[in-house]
């Protein structure tokens, strides 16, 4: 019996967002061996390497010198900007922790992509894209102690967020003219050069030296958060419908506080679990009120919303 086409693009989706959902508890368990400049760098090295041999080998044409502009703006946020900003912050947090406080990045992605698309969303959105950001500082007060007790990690993870959703707005308008995982691989081919140098520089500073178990889960943030988790995610979005296979990157912080409870043994608090719940729930409100026009009437949604799987 055939597969349906949605049924498929679902699936491809849900398999690409399964692979993402491991990144932060990996990253997490990584850290506690390994540098977090050379996991941030290293892995990004790994993956431009991966994506150098793919275009090669089919033949992708080369960006014209305009789209090449673009594609820095892309590489600082998903290459270079949300790896190293969660590898120095997850040595100061929880997995589960990080993965609420990035459950933000579908409703921020919305934002960057409103404002880069100069659209005119409804108040609802810009209410419930507010009440995200408010739900996650809140998580991450309480969670620590209040207010005062916010640590220097929950910057680092906000401005992962924000990198990376102005990384994955302009990569997705960028998407439409050179292919979605084309536009990955030569964001990530353009980073190599300065990736390769804080690889280095991380390299002699510190040697790095992990368990088996560590430099797997450095290997699986190389080749699949970083590279081939895109091919499974961006052919669900090929296959469709777009709008429905991008709301299953909302249930990507619910798998990450699961695996960094199975994986690390991190309890799974009340705060966190409310927390999570609430970000997932309002960045859900603010992708779906941005995707219904005032008329009534959906719109197909455009595959300007990407994961957090850099």
């Amino acid at each position: 019996m055939a597969i349906s086409g949605s049924a498929a693009g679902l699936g491809w989706g849900a398999l690409g967002i399964l692979a993402f959902s491991f990144t932060v508890p990996l990253t997490r368990f990584a850290v506690d061996a390994l540098s977090p400049l050379f996991i941030g760098a290293g892995r990004a090295v790994i993956a431009a390497a991966l994506a150098a041999v793919a275009l090669a080998i089919t033949r992708q044409r080369l960006p014209r010198a305009r789209q090449w502009i673009r594609l820095m703006v892309v590489a600082g946020g998903v290459v270079v900007g949300f790896p190293l900003l969660t590898s120095f912050a997850l040595t100061d947090t929880e997995a589960s922790r990080g993965a609420v406080v990035i459950g933000l990045l579908p409703a921020a992605t919305a934002v960057v992509a409103v404002v880069r698309g100069r659209e005119s969303p409804s108040r609802a959105f810009w209410a419930m894209a507010a009440a995200g950001a408010t739900a996650a500082v809140v998580f991450a007060a309480i969670d620590g102690g209040g207010l005062s007790s916010l640590r220097w990690s929950d910057l680092l993870l906000f401005a992962a967020v924000i990198a990376a959703a102005i990384g994955y707005a302009e990569g997705g308008l960028l998407a439409r003219e050179l292919g979605a995982w084309q536009t990955v691989s030569w964001a990530l081919v353009l980073a190599a050069p300065v990736m390769l140098v804080l690889t280095v520089t991380a390299i002699a500073a510190e040697t790095p030296a992990a368990d088996p178990l560590q430099w797997a889960a450095f290997a699986y943030l190389s080749a699949i958060s970083m590279f081939f988790g895109f091919f499974a995610w961006y052919r669900g979005l090929a296959i469709g419908p777009i709008a429905r296979v991008s709301q299953v990157q909302l249930v990507q912080p619910v798998l990450s506080i699961l695996w960094a409870s199975i994986l690390l043994g991190e309890a799974l608090t009340v705060p966190t679990v409310f927390g999570g719940l609430a970000v997932v729930c309002c960045a859900a409100a603010a992708v779906r009120v941005r995707q219904a026009p005032r008329g009534g009437n959906p719109r197909p949604a455009r595959a300007d919303r990407g994961p957090a799987g850099e």
